[in-house]
């Protein structure tokens, strides 16, 4: 644990806030101004300390939480507080960095992704989804895969965007990890065109289901 204290935190954080990055970020969604480099930095002087990350968290400023999502300790999270803290994250950067920093690091990962599978609210679901994904890549035994294509032919064209884009995620990683579905998982790909569109840099691999697995299985040899 650090000798940190969350005053002090707050005012390396402000400290960092530039204006023109505040615009641009909040262009995004993200309604904070410092470039996540130095954010990164500063959480390197920190370092783990879980009271002052609850502390951060407990301010709802983004940047403090951003900072905490740094600097926690996953395990050391209950159930009941990974639930409240998925809910809190309006922001986008804010919550893809719980989801892949803590909720996929947590030893509870399994209970949380049944636990939000079928909840109502967007962004709990998609936290789900995107459990289901890792799952799907490196503890698929248990999964039923193709009851999974079924919910994901039915309700991925209308998701909300963050459900829409993580069951996305999970129709490509079926179709890039599992050959025996791959056909399926392309074919409901091409029939939604979920992403079809989406903008993608040069050298950047599309999001598109089709064109996600058929590059990922291109790079491995298959």
């Amino acid at each position: 644990m650090s000798d940190v204290t969350l005053d002090q935190a707050l005012a390396e954080l402000a400290a960092l806030e530039d204006p023109k990055m505040r615009a641009a970020n909040e262009k995004r969604g993200d309604d904070h101004g410092i470039h996540l480099s130095r954010l990164r930095a500063l959480a390197k002087t920190v370092k783990v300390d879980q009271p002052l990350a609850q502390e951060l968290w407990a301010t709802g400023e983004t940047p403090a939480r951003l900072l905490a999502l740094l600097v926690c300790r996953p395990k050391d999270f209950t159930a009941d507080e990974l639930d409240a803290m998925l809910r809190e994250t309006d922001a986008p950067k804010v919550n893809d960095w719980f989801v892949n920093y803590v909720a996929k690091k947590t030893p509870l990962a399994e209970e949380m992704r049944l636990r939000w599978f079928d909840d109502a609210d967007p962004t709990v679901a998609a936290a789900a989804w995107s459990l289901t994904s890792v799952r799907v890549v490196t503890d698929p035994d248990g999964l039923d895969l193709d009851h999974l294509l079924d919910l994901i032919e039915a309700h991925m064209k209308d998701a909300p965007a963050r459900p829409q884009w993580a069951m996305n995620e999970t129709l490509a990683q079926i179709g890039i990890h599992h050959p025996h579905l791959r056909e399926r998982a392309l074919a409901i790909g091409d029939r939604l065109q979920v992403l079809a569109d989406y903008p993608t840099a040069p050298g950047c691999t599309s999001p598109f289901a089709p064109i996600w697995i058929g590059e990922m299985v291109r790079r491995a040899g298959g």
